[in-house]
């Protein structure tokens, strides 16, 4: 599954910019710790947009190229930001054949994003992820930690509903 880039603008502060150079003077002396930085950027972000790949492309003196390629290939960073309340479908297997792919399509078009985007006011973001553990109960979603079972599209609403939607 292909990861998408963030369509909003980024807004970074100059707090989380310090925060980040200083990060990356204290590791930058080592490239095998590029993926310690990406994660620590990711904790200080929220996640990696262009612009912050490019920060620590510069300060670890590293191809932005391969910053994106290690970005792109593991699912632990994300391109796009996650709303306050991060909603995400199980479509694994199991939660797949019961019906999983139609309560993603209810929440897009609820929500109007798509897998991996977040709304314009930052207070939703839709991800897919292939397994959660939970397959009695597919198909399942979670917001935030809080896990939704045995859904229908029907329950897409009354969920939405419960923050705020």
């Amino acid at each position: 599954m292909k990861k998408k880039i963030s369509k909003l603008p980024f807004r970074g502060t100059a707090e989380q910019e310090a925060q980040l150079k200083k990060v990356i003077d204290e590791l930058k002396h080592d490239k095998s710790n590029l993926m310690v930085v990406m994660q620590k950027a990711q904790d200080i972000y929220g996640y990696l947009p262009f612009e912050v790949q490019e920060m620590i492309s510069e300060g670890m003196e590293v191809p932005l190229e391969k910053i994106y390629g290690v970005a792109t290939f593991y699912a632990q960073f994300s391109l796009a930001p996650k709303g306050e309340y991060n909603i995400s479908v199980c479509l694994g297997t199991a939660c797949y054949v019961k019906g999983a792919q139609a309560i993603c399509d209810g929440l897009s078009e609820k929500l109007g994003i798509g897998v991996d985007e977040c709304t314009a006011d930052g207070k939703f973001s839709l991800t897919a992820c292939r397994c959660i553990g939970a397959c009695g109960l597919g198909p399942v979603l979670t917001v935030n930690d809080e896990v939704y079972g045995k859904l229908t599209p029907d329950d897409v609403p009354k969920i939405l509903a419960k923050y705020g939607a």
